[in-house]
Order: structure tokens, then sequence, then C-alpha cells
């Protein structure tokens, strides 16, 4: 089976084939930066091991140890999820599009959320004028701002989702909203969370946050919670709530969103960003699917990488957290059509929208016919990550480990008199920003192209930005390899530029 990229690809011999297949962001760098990969056509099996033949690198991101498609990997053809077509027999016509969706993270409802109260609320005059544009729409009208008023959002972030969707629910009169954050306002957040400013840094964002809804609209009332969202409050928190917008950075906090909105019967309000990409749906199991209906298990930690490895434009939760607002407006209100049984996907650099059409899974663990999943679990344990708590979480990452101060020692005392080489994986554009001069660059994704520039006889010391991707790379020479002597640089340059040398910049 032959592959060629779309016009616009880096390299490669363009000719015409039969499908087309569409790379997400997150695994373009294994199919050297494409975001369109032409094929012949087949059954989605053969163009998938095919495409893994073909870019090896990817081959584990789409498939598990015994071969098969990860359960966080989904296909499209089209606009249909190929589960429930053929699977992997589906046959991919001629001119077909194949789309792969991992998680980065139907129906129609047109009725309010059931458990809302009824709008017996009246509206101030003060409220009449600032509602008035709501007002003279027939479709919200006296009686959709009522229910507006009246209802409660939780948002869980007050970050780059969450900063958005709260001063436009503010502002449309949503008369509750609570915040669950326990972050604190740094300044590198001021590129895309917009409820924040220069003059809260340092300030709990929480705090920073109401201050900014109650500027915005002093009729809205804020409950905060600055605790983390964990299996023991989840259920407690949500239950005061009639929907729940989920602008969470991390497996474990989605699953546990999800979960908590499940058996509660919460609408779900889901977004996630990633680079220049971003998603947006509604998750709930009293109409259509939940978030384990698409994505039943999450990826290997490290696998996906997240915003703060990876970057995201500035702009993107913006339009994404924008949508998830105007979302839970119309679960309140009960007017068009939410996105239940949908999931919309957004190209920011193509300026494209995406539909694809999401079911409920009748073998869902939690949502399906025969549900095994009745309490909330150790969401940490189940995605497979360290606990996030304490002295857990200043552990290191399962890996011999080396501290900035001992680095700093080393390089005084000269690596070269030790043999020890000082590795850095992070991506060319961060070195730029900025690095070490005793350190070689070598990425991450290119270590196993480097192997042979490698000696067992020398200590390898490896560094990232934080010391999560180094931990991988550590594992990987360790396990996979053979090397013994290769440790991590616990906390990357981001320790060293807060413990050695503050005049390093910090992104």
């Amino acid at each position: 089976m032959a592959f060629a990229r779309r016009p616009g690809a880096k390299s490669g011999i363009l000719r015409r084939m039969s499908i087309t297949i569409r790379i997400p962001t997150p695994l373009r760098p294994y199919v050297g930066g494409s975001k369109e990969i032409a094929s012949d056509a087949g059954t989605v099996a053969e163009v998938l091991t095919s495409l893994s033949a073909t870019y090896p690198d990817l081959k584990k991101h789409l498939f598990n140890e015994e071969g098969k498609l990860r359960s966080f990997v989904n296909v499209y053809l089209g606009d249909e999820d190929v589960r429930y077509l053929q699977g992997a027999d589906t046959l991919v016509p001629d001119g077909a599009t194949l789309s792969i969706v991992p998680s980065v993270a139907g129906g129609v409802n047109q009725n309010p959320v059931t458990h809302l109260s009824e709008p017996d609320g009246a509206l101030s005059h003060a409220e009449i004028r600032r509602y008035s544009r709501h007002l003279i729409l027939p479709e919200i009208a006296m009686s959709g701002q009522k229910k507006l008023k009246q209802a409660s959002v939780l948002l869980v972030g007050a970050g780059g989702l969450g900063a958005p969707a709260a001063m436009y629910l503010a502002a449309a009169g949503v008369g509750h909203l609570g915040i669950v954050d326990f972050d604190v306002v740094d300044e590198s957040n001021l590129q895309r969370q917009i409820i924040h400013g220069q003059s809260t840094v340092g300030k709990p964002k929480l705090q920073s946050a109401t201050q900014r809804i109650k500027d915005i609209n002093p009729f809205v009332e804020v409950t905060g919670y600055e605790e983390p969202l964990t299996s023991a409050n989840a259920l407690r928190i949500f239950a005061d709530y009639d929907v729940i917008v989920d602008g969470t950075d991390n497996f474990p906090t989605r699953y546990l969103v999800n979960d908590a909105c499940v058996l509660l019967g919460r609408p779900n309000v889901y977004g996630s960003i990633f680079r220049f990409e971003g998603q947006a749906s509604v998750f709930y199991a009293k109409e259509g699917p939940c978030y384990r209906c698409l994505y039943p298990e999450p990826p290997p930690p490290g696998l996906v990488p997240s915003c703060a490895e990876g970057g995201v434009l500035g702009v993107l939760p913006g339009v994404i957290g924008v949508i998830q607002a105007t979302e839970a407006i119309k679960l309140i209100t009960g007017i068009g059509e939410p996105l239940i049984g949908r999931l919309l996907l957004y190209d920011a650099l193509e300026m494209r929208f995406r539909e694809l059409k999401l079911r409920k899974d009748p073998a869902c663990p939690i949502c399906g016919e025969h549900p095994t999943v009745r309490e909330l679990i150790d969401y940490d344990a189940f995605c497979g990550v360290p606990a996030r708590n304490g002295a857990a979480h200043e552990e290191s990452h399962g890996v011999p480990e080396i501290t900035v101060k001992e680095l700093k020692q080393r390089i005084e005392a000269g690596l070269e008199k030790t043999n020890t080489i000082l590795i850095d994986v992070r991506e060319p554009y961060e070195w730029q920003i900025a690095h070490l001069d005793a350190a070689r660059l070598i990425p991450k994704g290119e270590i196993h192209n480097h192997l042979h520039e490698l000696s067992q006889a020398d200590e390898i010391l490896v560094h990232c930005r934080s010391g999560a991707r180094s931990a991988e790379v550590v594992k990987f020479l360790i396990n996979d390899v053979g090397f013994r002597k290769v440790k991590n640089v616990k906390g990357g340059i981001l320790a060293w530029a807060r413990e050695i040398d503050p005049r390093v910049p910090t992104y």
C-alpha cells in the first residue's frame, strides 16, 4: 500500500491516491509533520497497518502490544465511528477520508436540563437593562433569562478554558457560578487565561477569577473551592450545580469529572485544546454518550504531551471556552441543539470546523447496559500516573535522578573529566528559549536515531523542561536499550532557573 503527503507537506513525491488519512496534531511529529497523508483504498486495518509500517514511530501510538488499536484512539470514516460500522474490517472506498481522533481529551435536546427549577425569580430593573439584548431574542426572552438567573454552573478550572467560559457565563447572567481551582496566577498564564491580569500574578486563581467576575456582573454569586478535585469531594461539590463545565488539563481529573457527572445525572460540557486544535462536546449520559463511550481508557502516561510541553495558541482556548459557555447556556434555556452525540473539532490554522458523530456504547463501564463503575475510583491509578498529593508528588518519576545542585557541581568540575554527557531532550524551539551550554540537544523523538553515538561506559544525564520527558527517555535507555549509568535531572531547566540561575528564562 502506497502513501504520499498531500500538497503543503515538507517533502515527498506527490501523486494522486485513492483516500485521505487526516493526522491530528499530537501524531504529526511521527509522520514528518504531515496533516494529511494519501493512501490506497482498503479496509481500516489494512490502511492503518500499512501506515504504521511506513511510519514506524507512529505504531505505538495507534496499536498496543497485542497489535490491537488502542482504546483511546478512535477512527472515523467521514463522520462515522468505524466501531459502529464494521470496525477494523470497514472498507475505506475511493475518495473517502479517514480521520484518526485520539484523546487529547447523539441527539437533540429541545428542553432545558430536566433538574432545573422553574424560572419564578423576577428580574430587577437593573437586570432588565443589563440583559436587554437577551430579552429581545424570542428564543430567550424573559423566561429564558429567568432560567439563567436561577441556574448554577460549576467550572472545573479557572485556566485557559475556564477563563473565557466563566466570563461569558457571568455576562450572560447565570445566577450562580462555582469554580474549582487551587492554583496561583503565573505570568505564563496571561497569554491565554484572560480572566487574570498582571495585577493578580502570584494570587490564587480563585481570588483573581472571582474579582473579575464580580466586575463583569455584580448580580452573579460566586462560590470558590480552593482545593483539588478528588474522588472524596467531587460528588459533594457537583451535587449543587445544574451543569458542569470541564476545563481540566489532565486525564485523571477528566475521567473523574465524567464519572461524577454520570453518577449524578449532570451534563458534562467538555473541551480540550492542544497547540492549534480543539475539541468540544456535551457528554450527558441521560440523553447520549459519556466521555468513556468515546475514550474507554486513557493513554499511557507521557504518550500524549500536555500544553505545557506542546504549547497552545493563546486564542485557541478562547474559542473552545466560548463554545463551552454557549453549550451551557443552551442546556439551561432549552434552545437550539446541544452537542450531545456530536464531537466538534476545530483547526485554528485552517480555520475549519468539523463534526463527528458519537454513539452511546452499550458496553460502557459507567453508562452502558451493565455498568461496572458504580462509584468514584482512584483516577490517578486508573490513568497510571503518580499520586498528585504530598510527598508522592514530589518523588521521582520512578527512575534514577540527580538534582540540579548536583548537576551544577558536576559541570563546574568538568563533565568530560568523569566521562559524563548531559543531554537535553526538548525541542529545538525550546532550546532557543533557554539552554545549558554544557548540554547536547537530542529531541526526545529522535533519541533512537542517536543511540550509536552514546556509550555504555559514559554516565548519561538527561534533562528537559520539568523532568517528565527526560524521565521517559531514561526509562527507554535503561529498560529498552540496556544502559545502566543513566539519570534524570530532577525538575529540568525550570528547577535550574529556580534553584541555580534565575537569569535563565522560564516558560
